[in-house]
């Protein structure tokens, strides 16, 4: 495979992480800018940062993409359009993207401008590589959660595929989550995650019991390890992945370094034909930051075993054990298993829990002062109070590695091009000065002055090279001069100064532009970005209640619903067989209503051609929508003309431009995303081109895993099969003591559900009457028989025969009033 086939991409959060990037040997990296990144705490870039940071990264041949991942409200579609323009005409290579209101955007005012459809888009199998093709993007980068095998049939799809190798994983499918959102208004979706994944939770029945009391096990049970693939990157080159992307804009620059360093030797010497990852590098990189680590899913279901239970954050390395212990002085002889340095951080997992940590600032081996000892000896350091005998000793810094690391950015490690200079100074004309860089890129530049005979000192080669020399602001050096001359001339250095500079822009402009030829600027766009006002119809908003069993499709209907939306994830774990299909239609249409069917959110290569089965039945039993929930499934579902497609809540619709995205795709409708408020909900039915749907009652799905802490604790899923199989009600108890509901599904997929229910009993005339088309109860997680109560009570609300009460007891009204960060 050639090189050029194969990038190394890199983040940066801050100018000297992008500096370790450029200079450790990333060919690409991603940053965000100050709005519109799913980063919203890294240090990030402002536009003059910008566009320092694009003419670095193309001087050294590395290309730059820049994160608009997040989800865009109306009110910031001005602001982004402009923020589009400043980013196509400053050069940069591409865009990381997850609206799809920002990519139609995009499209319409920067279309020479590359889209990579963002791991927040949740692509997470081949047909969902088609939908980013279809909708212009050039590269998917794709769920984490995919193996190896579903990786390559993503590859085979024609477009180009990014995968995750190195960092932080998301335990919930990256675009699908809501934690960080529901507690605390902190939407991951809008770049600023609080992550409550990586809290103390406790696995609880449903009689509050810990279910993992006593034991092997933490409570860090929503934290997973930090990915390493350097085991199997081979593979990953080998079933056809384009650009591998280390996670971390959160990191500092030392991190990006190391692990950049690591990885570009790796794929170099896969390259060359050897691969080989040196025992060093592997230490290195386990040493600059890890949660331990894990390949996730690319190799098989890990179960328990991706995750990092006892810990969160940096764990650091296992360097020895307390071996004596003076508690008056304060002093401690460790047992050294690894080496230990002066200025080295440390930290000590004491006996009776907790950590407490030091930097060695004085260490006696043997009685004498030493700065360094070796495996196998035993050192005297201070030590923290709290420590005790036999504590294990974990190195969280090392001063050498953070040194080496320190080399790769900051002035002293400019990484400088070789120019040969061609100096000529000949009487009677102007001086000339032509540089020339390492691949043959001219800059010329020449001097006012005409060349005169000297009067005192004439000009010589030494004089020359010092003022050539001067390029400290440039990124060259000055390799070679070759200086022609005709005897006893002279030029004002002044001069020799300004050619010099004539001649660097001229050969910076043919390098830049050798390497990434200037597109078209763009510097306005006259298109209404956000549609005119309507009036909304007045149609009577119709009640949908979404079923996971029969029963409470009967239930719904009984109690007045209008519309019955049936399947999808199913929190009962019972996948819908045909039959079921069948009875739910039979119902419905026999009660002259509405009927639908819902897909899940999430599928897997393996399962494509049974949804493609599955849509000729559903055609067969006539609904009169089908609601998708993964977008994989849109180009499967619009083969089969007779479907009126929907595009359901997990798609993240946030703005007008979005709704007109989905109209173009041929949606009979849209969901609107939950993370809306009550403003923002009427605003959009006031523009939309097409109905739209709003959540009013039920639990809403906080998270979507593919990995099940039932199963992974209690099921012995990494040994195999899982042994729990859903065995009682599960629910995650956080330390202000909410529960938070564990369900599920069909595909052995965990779904954490909001601890309180969304209740809009005092609001939903209000919606109604604002024209929201359709207004849905979530029954999936109700019994029959409240759902039935709870229909009941709604059908009563709009049909104003009772007085719309407050919320129901314990139950929220999400977002509607209060809106996200």
């Amino acid at each position: 495979m050639e090189k050029k086939t194969i990038e190394l991409l890199a983040p940066a959060g801050s100018w000297e992480a992008l500096e370790a990037a450029v200079n450790a040997g990333a060919d690409a990296v991603y940053m965000g800018g100050k709005a519109f990144g799913a980063r919203a705490y890294a240090s990030n870039f402002d536009e003059e940062e910008m566009a320092k940071a694009v003419y670095f990264a193309h001087m050294h041949h590395v290309r730059l993409y820049i994160t608009v991942n997040t989800l865009v409200d109306d009110s910031e579609l001005e602001a982004l359009s402009a923020y589009l323009l400043f980013l196509n005409n400053v050069g940069v290579d591409g865009l990381i993207v997850q609206d799809l209101g920002v990519i139609r955007l995009a499209q319409k005012i920067v279309p020479e401008l590359p889209l990579h459809a963002s791991t927040q888009m949740s692509i997470t199998n081949s047909s969902g590589v088609d939908f980013a093709m279809g909708a212009g993007m050039e590269r998917s980068v794709l769920a984490r959660e995919l193996s190896l095998k579903e990786i390559g049939a993503a590859c085979s799809r024609g477009s180009e595929i990014e995968t995750f190798i190195h960092g932080a994983l998301c335990v919930c499918y990256s675009g699908q989550c809501l934690m960080s959102s529901l507690i605390g208004g902190r939407s991951g979706n809008r770049g600023r995650c609080a992550q409550p994944c990586r809290l103390p939770y406790k696995l609880l029945n449903a009689k509050d019991e810990d279910m993992l009391q006593g034991k092997d096990a933490g409570q860090y049970l929503l934290s997973p390890k930090d990915m390493n693939t350097l085991s199997i990157l081979p593979q990953l080159i080998d079933v056809g992945v384009v650009s591998y992307k280390i996670e971390g804009r959160m990191k500092r620059p030392e991190y990006v370094a190391v692990v950049v360093d690591a990885y570009r030797r790796a794929i170099d010497s896969y390259l060359a034909g050897d691969y080989n990852v040196p025992e060093e590098d592997l230490a290195n990189i386990e040493q600059i930051f890890n949660r331990d680590f894990t390949t996730a899913y690319l190799e098989r279901r890990p179960g328990r075993t991706m995750m990092s239970d006892r810990r969160p954050n940096n764990r650091g390395v296992l360097i020895g054990r307390v071996a004596k212990l003076d508690k008056n002085r304060n002093k401690a002889v460790i047992k050294l298993d690894k080496e230990l340095h002066l200025g080295d951080g440390l930290e000590f997992w004491v006996s009776v829990g907790g950590r407490v940590g030091t930097t060695v600032t004085d260490m006696l081996c043997s009685g004498n002062s030493v700065q360094s000892a070796a495996p196998g000896q035993q050192v005297t350091i201070d030590v923290p109070n709290g420590v005790r005998l036999n504590d294990r000793v974990f190195r969280t810094l090392d001063s050498r590695l953070m040194s080496y690391a320190q080399q790769f950015f900051g002035q002293d490690a400019k990484k400088r091009i070789p120019v040969d200079a061609v100096v000529t100074a000949r009487l009677g004309e102007p001086m000339t000065v032509t540089l020339t860089d390492d691949e043959g890129n001219v800059g010329y530049g020449e001097t006012d002055f005409i060349v005169e005979a000297a009067r005192k000192r004439a000009l010589d080669e030494a004089g020359v090279r010092k003022q050539l020399d001067r390029l400290g602001t440039t990124e060259y050096f000055l390799n070679s001069l070759l200086f022609e001359h005709d005897e006893n001339v002279m030029v004002p250095m002044s001069e020799m100064n300004e050619a010099r500079r004539m001649a660097c822009e001229a050969l910076d402009a043919a390098r830049l532009n050798a390497f990434a030829p200037a597109r078209t600027a763009v510097h306005s766009f006259s298109e209404q970005l956000v549609p005119q006002a309507h009036k909304a119809k007045q149609h009577e908003s119709v009640l949908v209640v979404h079923c996971d069993s029969v029963e409470k499709v009967n239930a719904a209907l009984q109690a007045g619903a209008e519309r019955i939306l049936f399947g999808g994830d199913c929190f009962n774990h019972q996948l819908p067989s045909e039959a079921d299909y069948a009875k739910a239609a039979k119902l419905v249409h026999k009660a002259g209503r509405q009927l639908a069917f819902a897909t899940p959110r999430i599928i897997k290569e393996a399962q494509l051609a049974y949804f493609d089965k599955l849509f000729t039945l559903w055609e067969e039993l006539q609904p009169d929508f089908v609601y998708i929930n993964n977008n994989g499934l849109w180009p499967l579902a619009k083969k089969h003309a007779a479907l009126n497609l929907v595009a359901d809540m997990s798609l993240n619709i946030f703005n007008s431009q979005t709704l007109q995205f989905w109209q173009e795709q041929g949606a009979a409708g849209a969901v609107l995303s939950p993370e809306l408020t009550m403003a923002q909900v009427e605003h959009l039915v006031s523009v939309s081109p097409l109905p739209l749907e709003c959540m009013i009652q039920g639990r809403l799905e906080m998270m979507v895993s593919e990995y099940c802490v039932g199963g992974s604790f209690l099921g012995a899923l990494d040994k195999g099969a899982c042994k729990f199989n859903c065995a009682e009600p599960l629910f995650l108890g956080d330390r202000k003591d909410a529960r938070f509901p564990i369900v599920t599904d069909q595909f052995c997929r965990m779904h954490i559900l909001n601890a309180h229910e969304l209740s809009m009993t005092a609001n939903v005339q209000h919606m109604a009457e604002a024209g929201v088309a359709a207004l849905r109860i979530d029954g999936r997680d109700y019994d029959a028989a409240r759902l039935g109560e709870l229909v009941a009570l709604y059908r009563k609300i709009l049909g104003g025969a009772v007085e719309a009460p407050e919320n129901l007891p314990g139950t929220t009204r999400g977002h509607y009033f209060r809106g996200v960060m």
